[in-house]
């Protein structure tokens, strides 16, 4: 008999399967197994970052496809590895060299090693850490130590999880093959044509100080002025237009004013000058369509350096570009001492004040408006005319690219989860632009283009003497899109690519699902004329955000992202997981609540305490058979159920409906199979002689070797621990074969009869909750029925509803409240239970407030006003709040009724 602790403790179970999983190798993908393959390519993170609430569903998800693979008879591959994130790791570098006395240990005796940087007789740095001054080449060297130092402990953390990758095969997007993988692209790409250098306008990021893609760019709400200044103009002295613009700290980049030709308010303008407040000088006025008229006064100051449309509009009008910004985004103008030097910001402010001292500034208006961010750096990006390098997306697969990707997703070749993604992604792809592939960072891949004179030659390693390399590095995106397939070597992708199916957040479905899908159909890794055969990946899940329960998204500043780790130890890992999957629907935002984590536990222990009390029965049978056996009614009930939920946790998966899954699993193991059949299974181990006590037994222990399986992709530990402990396998439970549904007839009528008995059982609880009376207190119960009960229901129906009698009866009952069920009538006589006067009292108040609240949501319902400005998000919620109302009013009023 097995000997199962009184209580699961996951920190004695956890970490202990995990050694024993990997000391067997258990996760390791044989390219030359036979069987069918399903492999996952993980979201690479930061090779320095740590666990977070989003890399714990994301990587759950993950794990779950693969375990139900695994039980599916696959040969699985899930390949880890980490991301060097080139600006976000060189920024953090830089960060920590700012304060040299708190650097890690390794990283601080490689800085005490540079000589050029290091004081060594006074144990300090000889200038200030930037990149600039210790020069690239230590800067890498410091970068290197920290990645190593820093490196590896979210893999760690994802092995705490219980992640099952193929960590013999963790990668890195700095390894020495696959850096050659990334090089290689570039030269590929380069001579092909499809790679150029120039000069264009670039997103800046003044922090980082390097140009970002526009897919890095984030339109975020700003709160700032609407400045309205005017310009005298030239030729008519005295007569004034105005200007209103957000920017007025740039205006000495002004090289001209433009006015659509259109517009006949200015129309006598044209060819017409005005002066420049500072430095004063006369610009032209220029007629162009893409000045909006209903914008200000339809007057649009023109910045060509400064500005995307204006620098378009200056090309049309071949005005000069006067750039006034520095990289770090100070004003750049000698010319004009009062702003030159000061930070963009409080430029703005006292151009703004020069403009009123001059008597040029009409009013300030407030004004609200999106402003890109860059993403990593946090600060609003600068339009920057920047020499940089360029993919342009379309010239690739011979000019293919862009119709050949969008049919690999609306062709279904690729499947997205959910599928409304499909029209962000074709949006995208049909208004595309040319990618900015070059990045101001040391730390990266370096672009293979080497110059000499006039000379340039793009190639891996360097032509020969005098030849110096380009400074800049690749975008990191732009080594990430080969992740699906560099990471594999030939024999590996022979047999796992394209890969079964990629998780990943739709945030970044621009910066790496897309461009992903385009590596694939342009390098063909499949070595395949079929474009379908190089697909990156054959299904796509895009996961919800994950909130806390005021719908904010999880951040440090705001203090509501719990640490991961301390959820594990807490709950353990399965249930952090368990918990999770059952809140998280298909591509929609999470509202978290550490309480659905404890549920995730509870769920846990109440799976521990069922197995525990068939352990007390006696031995386990590995392979029972309980359609051998006599069964009772809810042993054939429990069979059916166990079918049932088979095919809904099959046709969940299909649809890549992780929720789903675990919803249905929670239920039946908590509702149907613990609180419902191991009650009734308690007469039969009562009773030694019970000729359905053989079937019984059989019957839990066919159930719990399929549940096992079911749960396992989802609660790993405590699955294997059970498995293991009760011999249901001679080995792993992870390559048992998944359930399938028995197949076999039963007893209709048995399974209708069990279904009677738990409606009738639910009734009670129910009547017991609407008059708060205690699930343990025995009640004198009436079953209003025409003939009397069964010898097995007499015997069984008081102690599943908690009857000190149940008392079969032929008159409907006053004032008293009843459920009706298959069964009968089920009266609950509250005489000596409640005070019945106050017992309505308090309904009637109840119902009072329930009222209340009705009247509240209407009265937001059914005003316009509130409407058109509230979220749809909050009109949800006031509907939401309607319905719980309505629902309450019924309730309340049906057991006011029983009272009367």
């Amino acid at each position: 008999m097995t000997d199962l602790a009184k209580a699961y403790d996951p920190s004695l179970v956890e970490d202990r399967i995990y050694a024993d999983w990997l000391a067997k190798n258990y996760f390791h993908a044989d390219a030359n197994n036979s069987k069918p393959a399903y492999s996952i390519v993980i979201p690479p993170p930061n090779v320095t970052g740590v666990l977070t609430m989003g890399h714990v569903l994301n990587n759950t998800i993950q794990d779950v496809l693969i375990r139900h693979a695994r039980l599916q008879g696959c040969e699985t591959l899930w390949l880890p590895g980490t991301d060097h994130a080139g600006l976000a790791t060189q920024t953090a570098v830089e960060k920590a060299l700012r304060k040299p006395d708190e650097l890690p240990k390794t990283v601080r005796e490689v800085l005490e090693s540079l000589d050029h940087v290091w004081d060594k007789d006074a144990g300090k740095p000889k200038m200030a850490l930037t990149r600039y001054n210790i020069g690239r080449e230590a800067l890498l060297k410091l970068i290197w130590a920290w990645t190593k130092d820093r490196g590896g402990i979210i893999i760690q953390q994802l092995k705490k999880l219980g992640c099952s990758c193929d960590w013999e095969r963790e990668r890195f997007t700095m390894d020495t093959d696959y850096h050659k993988a990334v090089i290689n692209a570039f030269i590929d790409l380069y001579n092909k044509g499809y790679i150029y250098r120039g000069k264009r306008m670039v997103n800046w990021c003044p922090a980082s100080h390097t140009a970002i893609s526009d897919e890095e760019v984030i339109p975020t709400p700003q709160k700032g002025k609407l400045y309205t200044m005017r310009y005298e103009v030239v030729e008519l002295p005295g007569t004034f237009i105005e200007i209103a613009t957000t920017r007025p700290e740039t205006l000495m980049g002004d090289t001209a004013v433009a006015v659509n030709p259109n517009d006949e308010r200015y129309q006598h303008l044209h060819g017409k000058h005005v002066w420049r407040p500072f430095p004063k000088a006369q610009i032209p006025i220029v007629a162009d369509e893409h000045v909006d008229f209903e914008f200000g006064t339809g007057v649009l100051k023109v910045t060509p350096a400064h500005d995307k449309a204006d620098f378009e509009i200056g090309k049309r009008h071949n005005l000069p570009v006067i750039d006034v910004l520095t990289p770090d985004a100070k004003i750049n103008c000698p010319d004009v001492p009062e702003l030159h030097g000061l930070d963009r910001f409080d430029a703005r402010k006292k151009s703004a004040e020069m403009l009123q001292e001059l008597n040029l500034l009409v009013k300030e208006d407030a004004y609200e408006n999106n402003v890109g961010f860059s993403e990593r750096g946090q600060v609003p990006i600068e339009p920057r005319l920047s020499e940089q390098w360029f993919l342009d997306y379309r010239k690739m697969l011979n000019g293919k690219m862009i119709p050949e990707a969008l049919n690999m997703v609306l062709g279904k070749h690729i499947k997205f989860h959910p599928d409304r993604w499909e029209k962000v992604y074709s949006h995208w792809l049909e208004n595309i632009q040319d990618w900015c592939i070059s990045r101001q960072v040391y730390w990266g891949h370096r672009i293979p283009v080497w110059y000499k004179g006039a000379e340039v030659a793009c190639q891996e390693s360097s032509p020969g003497k005098g030849w110096e390399q380009d400074p800049d590095s690749m975008d990191t995106w732009a080594s990430s899109w080969l992740w699906a397939y560099a990471t594999m070597d030939d024999t590996t992708r022979k047999k796992f690519y394209p890969t079964s199916a990629l998780v990943t957040g739709p945030d970044i479905i621009f910066l790496w699902v897309a461009r992903m899908i385009m590596a694939g159909l342009e390098f063909n890794p499949a070595n395949s004329e079929k474009l379908e055969d190089n697909i990156a990946f054959k299904d796509v899940y895009f996961t919800g955000l994950i909130r806390d329960r005021q719908g904010r998204k999880m951040s440090k500043s705001l203090g509501n992202s719990p640490d991961p780790l301390d959820l594990i130890a807490k709950y353990g890992a399965d249930g952090l997981r368990f918990g999770l999957m059952r809140i998280a629907p298909q591509g929609l935002d999470i509202r978290f609540d550490e309480k659905q984590i404890e549920e995730g536990r509870n769920f846990c222990n109440k799976l521990w305490n069922a197995c525990r009390f068939r352990a007390m029965q006696g031995d386990i049978d590995a392979h029972a058979d309980p359609f051998s056996k006599q069964l009772t009614p809810y042993a054939a009930h429990i069979l059916a159920r166990l079918d049932e939920v088979i095919l809904k946790v099959d046709e969940a998966f299909k649809k890549f409906e992780f929720s789903a899954v675990a919803g249905a699993l929670y239920e039946f193991v908590w509702d149907d199979f613990c609180s419902r059949f191991l009650e009734t299974a308690k007469a039969d181990f009562a009773d030694a002689n019970s000729p359905t006590r053989e079937g019984t037994l059989a019957t839990i222990d066919y159930v719990l070797s399929k549940v096992l399986r079911l749960l396992h992709p989802f609660t790993p530990f405590i699955s294997e621990e059970i498995w293991t402990e009760f011999g249901f396998g001679k080995n792993t439970i992870q390559f048992a074969p998944w359930p399938a549904v028995s197949g076999k007839t039963l007893d209709n009528s048995a399974v209708e009869q069990a279904q009677h008995t738990y409606v009738l059982i639910d009734a009670s609880r129910r009547l017991r909750g609407e008059f708060q009376i205690a699930l343990n207190k025995k009640l004198n119960f009436k079953l209003k029925r025409d003939t009397a009960l069964s010898t097995s229901e007499s015997a069984l129906l008081p102690s599943l509803i908690g009857a000190e009698t149940l008392t079969i009866i032929s008159q409907a009952l006053e004032k008293t409240p009843v459920a009706i069920t298959p069964l009968g009538d089920l009266y609950m006589p509250l005489e000596g239970l409640i005070d019945l006067d106050k017992e309505r009292e308090r309904l009637e108040k109840e119902l009072a407030k329930a009222q209340a609240n009705l009247e509240r949501e209407n009265k937001k319902l059914q005003n316009s006003t509130m409407l058109a400005k509230a979220p749809a998000e909050k009109v949800a919620e006031w509907q939401a709040l309607k319905a719980d109302a309505e629902a309450q009013i019924t309730k309340l009023s049906e057991q006011l009724k029983s009272l009367k």
